[in-house]
């Protein structure tokens, strides 16, 4: 290969070959590359080289950030240099990835300013390299479950989500800047919990001339609050703060605001006490503090808002089914005919965030998911409204009688309803071999019973079948082996003795090995079902995917391995679905076999998002042998474009690697009769089956599962 460099001409021609696109260079509002091609003929080949394969990439990524790079190139290569530049392009990566193009291209055209920073020898810590860290420890702290996302705007939490900033690079050292975020994070968390967003702003600063400043000096008061909160309640998080002050050079606080943080410092001070020092804080410059961030009452207004929609029709289903199970618990405790709903009242302390449940003026003990639905309406007024603890229906309740308005809700309202966790994955960009981080939105969606004689039927119409099964997994079972010639046992190995006392015979040392023992088959296998939910399953598919499942659920039971299934569906990233079916735990009861019978076609077939959260599921077990089967009738899809064909091949596969990696062993069982196509290269050509008529599907899903466990 040549060394000598490129010329002006022939780099201008290799640009304008990388954006190919004829349509983007004559509509977009660009200009001539000549002015690039010439800083660029300014380097060495080598560099030169470098450069054009870093347009070629983001060209790939978006034509606009390709081409704003090929214009400042040779100025950033030579400003940060290899490692410089290299983060700084990853990051706009990113940032398109997260928010958009305009604010990728924001960053881009800032590179004089990254460049300086970068020069200064700050360290930049971007938020996705201790996105995990944070997250594990936000949720370690008390209160709602709140959700993390990176911005470009000045920090703030709309009560539901906190909003850091993409990157910091306050200190050289990486450590100090992860404090800063630590800060950042404790500071808007901190506003929820100790309710600081159960304020009516506009009402406090409605009174005073300037509405802003007043709004700043009331957060700036909080903030000296909302610090002693910390310090008190979380000592070691308290001195990281102070610390975090200290090196920023905002420790030290002008005499009449350290009168004022005295005053909020003490144990009784809420924020009635903030409010009143704002008559005179109001007339004082508020101290600025760097992890203190901004108010956002409209955006706090509107997540209120939306959350109370969700979440008042929740509480009031969840509260009949909870009076609904102490019935069938406690018959006697109701009165034989009331026609009266379920009285529920609570005792709160939202200081503790304790709650105490009554109903009928007994204390119940309300379930997880209550508590947490519960625990958000402490936040958000301070104490439990009554009219948030009414059952729901407008007359009497009975034992088992869950109400009926859920099951005309959609699996996304059910979900919202419910307040269920939102999960993040990365996925797989095999054209820029690298990961879109957080990319996929992912819910457990609740499914709701189905038709209860399915199971009942499929029993029925299989009998003779799953009596086989019971009797090939009996086998399977009880293969345990006899090992002989041991030295202790269970019964004396006669072979063994026999030749061991000819031995002796012959004046040789009697043997010790003279017993036998049975060596137990003892099984340590997890296994999880992993069922295609896709709209392309209607009819045919869908029937005997539910049959095979409770013929599979039949036999292992009766063999004793711990499994899971889940159904897995969704539309585009942002919409990925889990549907519970059975979890590891979880015994197979009546309400096991509805979902069984509820599981019907839904949208599309995101395979990655799904097999990477489900190898978490599954890597929560302790077991010595890991399974992760799929049920499938197809490659991957989805309603996105990009996803299909080669995209979502590379991103299942790169997620199946994964698994690998932890120690889970994937197999696939497919109807696809295209699967020896592109199923190699996702499982290997060993690990998955097709079967070629999907009315022998219950036929054979059993048996390929005890040929995969048979030792």
């Amino acid at each position: 290969m040549s060394s000598h460099p490129y010329s002006a001409i022939e780099l201008e021609a290799a640009l304008l070959a990388a954006l190919e696109d004829d349509e983007f260079m004559s509509v977009s509002n660009v200009g001539p590359l000549d002015h690039a091609a010439a800083a660029l003929a300014q380097l060495p080949r080598r560099q030169q080289d470098h450069l054009l394969r870093w347009v070629e990439r983001l060209v790939a990524v978006q034509e606009q950030i390709g081409y704003e790079f090929a214009c400042c190139a040779a100025a950033a290569l030579q400003q940060m240099g290899h490692d410089g530049m290299s983060a700084w392009l990853q990051r706009i990566m990113d940032l398109y990835d997260k928010v958009g193009l305009y604010p990728a291209i924001t960053l881009l055209r800032q590179m004089e300013q990254h460049a300086e920073r970068y020069r200064d020898g700050h360290s930049e810590l971007d938020l996705e390299s201790v996105r995990g860290v944070l997250e594990g420890f936000l949720a370690g702290l008390s209160g709602r479950q709140l959700r993390l996302q990176g911005s470009d705007e000045t920090p703030y939490t709309d009560s539901s989500t906190l909003f850091l900033p993409n990157s910091v690079y306050a200190f050289r050292d990486q450590q100090d800047n992860f404090l800063l975020y630590k800060g950042l994070l404790a500071h808007q968390w901190a506003q929820v919990r100790y309710g600081t967003l159960r304020l009516d702003f506009a009402a406090i600063a409605e009174p005073f001339g300037d509405t802003q400043h007043a709004l700043r000096t009331l957060h700036a008061l909080e903030r000296l609050r909302l610090d002693a909160c910390i310090e008190r309640d979380l000592p070691g998080l308290g001195r990281a703060l102070r610390l975090l002050r200290e090196q920023l050079g905002e420790a030290t606080l002008a005499p009449v605001w350290q009168r004022f943080a005295e005053q909020l410092r003490q144990p009784t001070a809420d924020t009635t006490l903030s409010c009143q020092l704002l008559i005179e804080a109001y007339h004082h410059a508020p101290p600025t503090i760097s992890y203190q961030g901004v108010l956002r009452p409209l955006q706090v207004a509107e997540a209120r808002a939306r959350r109370q929609r969700e979440l008042q029709p929740a509480i009031r289903q969840m509260l009949l089914a909870l009076a609904s199970d102490e019935v069938r618990q406690r018959p006697q405790q109701r009165r034989p005919g009331a026609t009266q709903p379920p009285r529920f009242s609570a005792q709160a302390d939202p200081q503790t965030l304790s709650i105490r449940l009554f109903l009928d003026d007994r204390p119940v003990a309300p379930p997880l998911e209550l508590e947490r639905a519960l625990g958000s309406v402490l936040l958000d007024f301070g104490d439990l409204p009554p009219e948030w603890l009414h059952a729901a229906g407008d007359g009497g309740y009975q034992g088992g009688d869950r109400g009926g308005s859920d099951a005309d809700k959609s699996p996304q309202e059910a979900a919202t309803a419910g307040d269920i966790d939102t999960f993040y994955y990365p996925e797989w960009d095999y054209k820029r071999q690298q990961f879109r981080k957080a990319w996929c939105t992912l819910r457990e969606v609740p499914l709701r019973g189905g038709d209860a004689q399915f199971v009942s039927a499929t029993r029925h119409r299989y009998q003779p079948l799953i009596r086989q099964l019971r009797r090939s997994f009996e086998a399977l079972r009880q293969q345990d082996q006899r090992l002989r010639r041991q030295p202790h046992g269970d019964e004396i190995d006669l072979d063994a003795l026999v030749d061991g006392y000819a031995e002796h015979r012959r004046g040789m040392e009697l043997p010790q090995n003279l017993f036998s023992r049975i060596a137990r088959n003892d099984r340590d296998i997890a296994a999880l079902f992993m069922v295609d939910m896709s709209g392309s399953t209607k009819g045919w598919i869908n029937d005997a995917e539910r049959e095979s499942l409770v013929l599979l659920c039949e036999a292992l039971e009766h063999l004793g391995d711990r499994y899971a299934i889940y159904g897995f569906s969704g539309m585009t990233r942002t919409r990925c679905e889990i549907y519970p079916v059975k979890r590891i735990d979880e015994p197979y009861h009546d309400e096991v076999q509805q979902r069984i019978a509820a599981i019907a076609p839904r949208d599309y077939t995101r395979m990655g998002v799904a097999i990477r959260h489900l190898s978490k599921r599954l890597n929560e077990v302790a077991a010595r042998t890991r399974l992760l089967i799929t049920l499938s009738d197809g490659k991957p899809d989805d309603f996105d474009a990009y996803y299909r064909g080669d995209y979502g091949i590379e991103d299942t596969r790169h997620a199946l690697l994964e698994a690998r990696r932890t120690g889970i062993h994937p197999f696939c069982i497919t109807i696809d009769r295209e699967g020896p196509a592109y199923l190699p290269h996702l499982y290997g050509h060993v690990n998955y089956t097709v079967v070629d008529e999907v009315r022998r599907l219950p036929h054979k899903v059993a048996d390929i599962y005890r040929r995969l466990t048979r030792r």
